[in-house]
């Protein structure tokens, strides 16, 4: 086992990665921004080191600082978390130069599935179903007309460097092709700093559906039970539950075989999540991402498997104790809540918490590095706390989410909360199988002020 990890990130994942390393008896290094200086994961942590001033550019994507982190209290592995560096190519490669092992995957896996482009090809190579459309890279705007031409409107142009919505257009005819390009590229360039796009089939209405992987260095591939994260907002994820309610158990079988076998053809090591859409009975992949997700603790609660443990253990050499696809106990939902006002266009929110006080009972978990008395800093991305509800049945988590959410006190900032109530009291959502695209409604009835709140300003658990 590795004796000492670094963790390179912040907030909730940086207290996640520290409560695991504390329980397998590995001592924990946290960095931390001159904003950060009051936060959990500095507390906590074994040692701590600041890497520089607020800007995520000085701080936590400071690779010379980080590594000279890591050098000076003797951490011989580095833990990414999610975000910032965690699917840096170059990153990871350094580490490896250093002689510091990398939680994740090798330089090569994270640099060949981190360009979408070529993820597709790799995929479509280890017989996985990929979207109709480009076979890598459109130089231009006649190139994704031809692939218009063959494939059919509408299309999507995409980042092959980014993600998250950024970089990415619909096209539904060829007189906007030019412009959406120009745009896409544009925007790509300035978020990722690489303008390369590719083209696939626009599905009109679909579902992001994804498997969860951890692979060991000895060939050892665990499979573990979807989740379903199709309620979004701007290609954010908002809400994620597993198993996914309603999925054709054919179309379930073919996305862990399609998972297992592209795992496999990476010589992959470390845990992922194999992306995909499904729309009508077909299922296609759309990307890979090469670390831990968000929703993590989705499939945690489901299977009761410690993924962070199983990383820092696999980052250590050891063998997983257990291959194959992992069997679901109930049903889990996770919702993020996010310092953002859905009644004013999800504006971002920072200041102090006046007041916080979590959830709990059965089958309630909160991941937050949230207390009474801090200051959420404006430099960062919005997740405030991830509440993840688990229960027998999908209605039974449903319920137990509601409750959970109403239970749930944060004075001082404007949240995602009242969106979450809302969520749970929508048939639409309430029956299963929502496409990617049901938030698009639910964001018209918000703006018009459909959401009821309580005289106090908190959310009312009649949310609407």
């Amino acid at each position: 086992m590795v004796g000492k990890v670094l963790i390179a990130n912040r907030g909730e994942i940086a207290l996640r990665v520290i409560r695991a390393c504390r329980e397998l008896g590995v001592r924990s290094v946290a960095v931390y921004s001159t904003a950060d200086e009051d936060s959990l994961h500095r507390m906590l942590a074994d040692e701590a080191v600041c890497i520089g001033p607020p800007p995520a550019s000085l701080s936590y994507l400071n690779i010379p600082a980080i590594i000279s982190a890591a050098e000076l209290t003797g951490a011989d592995a580095i833990h990414p978390g999610y975000g910032f560096l965690a699917e840096n190519a170059r990153f990871a490669e350094i580490c490896e130069r250093v002689g510091i092992k990398f939680v994740g995957p090798s330089s090569e896996a994270i640099a060949r599935m981190g360009d979408k482009a070529t993820a597709r090809r790799v995929a479509a190579e280890a017989g996985v179903p990929v979207t109709p459309g480009s076979e890598g890279l459109c130089a231009g705007a006649a190139e994704i007309r031809q692939v218009g031409a063959e494939v059919g409107y509408p299309l999507v142009i995409k980042a092959s460097a980014g993600g998250g919505g950024k970089g990415m257009r619909v096209v539904r005819h060829a007189s906007e092709v030019e412009a959406a390009h120009a745009e896409a590229s544009r925007e790509a360039g300035t978020s990722f700093g690489d303008g390369s796009v590719y083209v696939e089939r626009y599905l009109e209405r679909l579902r992001h559906v994804e498997m969860q992987v951890l692979a060991d260095a000895h060939g050892n591939v665990m499979t573990f039970p979807e989740r379903d994260c199709s309620i979004q907002r701007r290609y954010q994820k908002l809400v994620e539950e597993s198993p996914a309610p309603g999925l054709p158990p054919e179309a379930r079988a073919g996305m862990i075989e399609a998972s297992a076998a592209l795992v496999s053809s990476l010589g992959y090591e470390g845990a992922g999540t194999v992306e995909f859409v499904y729309s009508e009975g077909e299922f296609y992949f759309i990307e890979m991402n090469t670390r831990l997700q968000v929703e993590h603790p989705v499939t945690e609660m489901v299977t009761g498997v410690d993924l962070v443990a199983e990383q820092l253990k696999v980052a250590s050499g050891e063998g997983l104790e257990r291959s194959g696809m992992q069997k679901a106990s109930g049903h889990a939902i996770e919702f993020r809540i996010n310092a953002e006002d859905p009644r004013r266009n999800f504006l971002p929110q920072a200041g102090p918490v006046e007041f916080y006080n979590a959830p709990g009972g059965p089958g309630v978990r909160v991941d937050s590095h949230l207390y009474t008395g801090y200051r959420v800093p404006p430099h960062y991305d919005s997740l405030l706390a991830k509440l993840v509800v688990h229960a027998a049945d999908r209605e039974g988590a449903i319920r137990r989410g509601a409750r959970a959410l109403d239970e749930f006190a944060l004075v001082g900032l404007e949240t995602t909360l009242p969106l979450h109530l809302a969520v749970l009291e929508d048939e639409e959502f309430v029956r299963g199988g929502v496409p990617t695209r049901f938030l698009e409604v639910r964001e018209l009835k918000i703006e018009k002020g459909l959401l009821r709140f309580a005289a106090d300003g908190a959310p009312s658990a009649s949310a609407t």
